[in-house]
């Protein structure tokens, strides 16, 4: 991709010097502290970021709950969509993706860094036990994203369908859902371009578990899609 050619030729006398440090937090993860690596992540996204050409546009910081221990629900454009939330969020924060995204060089290190969980959407009894340990780690204080969608959407800043089971962790852990809206995402990785461009980051109010606790995980996913279009829609 042109672009994360771009970002890597910009930044190339910290790149070594980054890469080594990424590698290295990976596969020693028990020596950080969650805010410490979570300092560092942004520090390699925002020089990427520089370098590249993207610029991060965040609205909606003051929606996020006082207190830690809520799940994201943004929409899915493509491969840089955390990458743009890690920019925009003050607060560290983990992730549960595919486990084939888990493979790809950088993201692999990144996701690692964070703790994330990757799911086997193939295995049943596996995706399972990702939601059990979510759910425990909310309940403890940890915070959490997940795309709904399941697979990034292939309809640029048209959300696709958010799926019921993805609301599992957060309705047993009751804690706040904070949709987010992402637009242009899918520009800075998913088209053949090195123009800059500028990637929205809408945090919206949260919903409160007192607010959600008697409908149905389904009803929960709809509320947080059309919320979240409604934004994209008013902004792209």
């Amino acid at each position: 991709m042109k672009r994360i050619l771009m970002m890597v030729l910009r930044n190339l006398l910290i790149v070594p010097y980054g890469w080594v440090r990424l590698c290295y937090r990976a596969a020693h993860v028990e020596k950080y502290s969650e805010d410490d690596m979570y300092s560092f992540l942004q520090w390699i996204d925002l020089h990427a970021n520089r370098g590249g050409n993207v610029h991060i546009d965040v609205h909606g910081v003051e929606n996020l709950p006082e207190k830690n221990g809520f799940m994201f629900f943004p929409n899915h454009q493509g491969l840089y969509d955390v990458l743009a939330i890690i920019e925009a969020c003050p607060r560290p924060f983990s992730v549960v993706a595919k486990k084939e995204i888990g493979n790809i060089p950088f993201l692999k290190q990144v996701f690692a860094c964070m703790k994330a969980y990757m799911i086997d959407r193939e295995d049943v009894r596996q995706a399972m036990q990702v939601i059990i340990n979510v759910t425990k780690e909310v309940k403890k204080g940890r915070n959490y994203l997940i795309f709904a969608e399941g697979t990034r959407s292939k309809n640029g800043n048209h959300v696709g369908t958010f799926k019921g089971g993805s609301f599992k962790s957060a309705t047993k852990a009751q804690c706040p859902i904070v949709p987010v809206a992402l637009v242009d995402s899918f520009k800075p990785f998913d088209t053949n371009t090195i123009r800059p461009v500028t990637v929205q980051v809408h945090f919206l109010e949260p919903i409160y578990y007192e607010e959600y606790k008697d409908k149905k995980t389904t009803e929960i996913a709809a509320e947080v899609q059309k919320r979240i279009q409604q934004v994209i829609d008013a902004n792209a």
